[in-house]
Parts: structure tokens; C-alpha cells; sequence
């Protein structure tokens, strides 16, 4: 069966939100980048000691004259990682190359812009649309980050449990991310 997919403005309560509903899997319900949930506070609350925000370098101290960690998530997905280092300090480029998924994070941003307690972040975000490869390829890109976060959709492999409903209608719109072993050296080689 081939995938279809529907965009769809949908309203839960006050709040519209874009979301995709999977035709070919009605019992999947529809999904939305949403980065005003309980989950995700939770996980902010954490805060820096956290182990993304050490991973990235945000639990380390930082002068004024170095201004905010610059922080590009190459493989955005849904923006969930990037939210959180925004919310965390950092000023997070998002970037994804599929068209429908910038779409959802160009909502959850515009939503997270009108929450009083999330503006701040939501400014701090920039969402970039393209292939992670050919723009951390570009001369122009190099050093512009201070930190490249890859957190890739690796292929099914068929060994280990399936992820969750929302991570399988994001592998099927996007093919998934079976290029992404090679955007480490790229990656390296950008970062400031």
C-alpha cells in the first residue's frame, strides 16, 4: 500500500494546530509538532543538567561577549530537541528537509510565539528547509553553529520494538534518514 497523507488545520479545544493524518492508517490518528505539552516541560525542567543539554555543551558556563550557544539540529524532526535548547538559552536552527515536516514545525513555532511562557525560545528559533548534507556542506555554513546535533530516523532494522505510531507516519513521509551515517564528518567539519 502506498503512503497517502492529508495536512489538515485541525482545533483541540482553543488552539488550532496543523496536523497530518496518514489516509492509508486511519486507526494512527492524526500528528502535530506541539511544543506546549506536560511531556516536554517535564523535560525542560530538567534543565541543563539534563543529558542533551550536556551533550551539547549547555551546562558549561559562557561569557556575555559569547552570546547564546548556536545550535543547528540537523535532523529536526518534530523540533522536540531543539525546543529544549532553546528554552534552555541556546538559539537553535532547525533544519529539515521534508517539505510536509517543515510545514508542522512553521505551526508548532508560530503557536509556541504566542505563548507567553515559550516566546522567548520560539524567537530564539530559526526553521531552515533543506538537505542536511548539502548545507553543511556549504562554505557558508561552516562555523555558523557552534554545535551540530544530529539525532537521526535510522531504518528499520526489523530486530528491535517499533517506535512509537508517530515515529513510524514520520519514517513513511520522509523515507526515513538512511543517509544520515554520512552527515557526521560534514557535520564535524561545520561546527564552530
Amino acid at each position: 500500500m502506498t503512503p497517502a497523507f492529508a495536512l489538515e488545520m485541525r482545533v483541540d479545544g482553543d488552539v488550532q494546530r496543523l496536523s497530518l493524518r496518514a489516509l492509508h492508517r486511519p486507526k494512527f490518528g492524526a500528528i502535530c509538532a506541539d511544543w506546549l505539552t506536560p511531556d516536554l516541560a517535564r523535560r525542560i525542567a530538567a534543565g541543563r543538567k539534563q543529558p542533551l543539554a550536556k551533550a551539547i555543551g549547555l551546562n558549561k558556563p559562557r561569557t556575555p561577549e559569547d552570546g547564546p550557544l548556536q545550535v543547528l539540529d540537523a535532523t529536526a524532526g518534530l523540533g522536540r530537541d531543539g525546543f529544549t535548547v532553546a528554552m534552555l538559552g541556546a538559539r537553535v536552527s532547525l533544519l529539515e528537509r521534508n517539505p510536509t515536516t517543515c510545514a508542522l514545525l512553521r505551526d508548532a513555532r508560530i503557536r509556541a510565539l504566542a505563548a507567553a511562557g515559550a516566546r522567548a525560545a520560539a524567537e530564539r528559533i530559526e526553521i531552515l528547509e533543506g538537505d542536511a548534507a548539502t548545507v553543511l556542506a556549504d562554505p557558508a555554513s561552516r562555523g555558523r553553529w557552534d554545535v551540530i546535533y544530529l539525532d537521526p530516523m535510522y531504518p528499520d532494522d526489523g530486530k528491535s520494538a517499533l517506535p512509537s505510531k508517530e515515529m513510524q507516519l514520520l519514517r513513511e513521509l520522509t523515507g526515513g534518514d538512511a543517509d544520515a551515517d554520512a552527515l557526521l564528518a560534514p557535520a564535524l567539519a561545520a561546527a564552530g
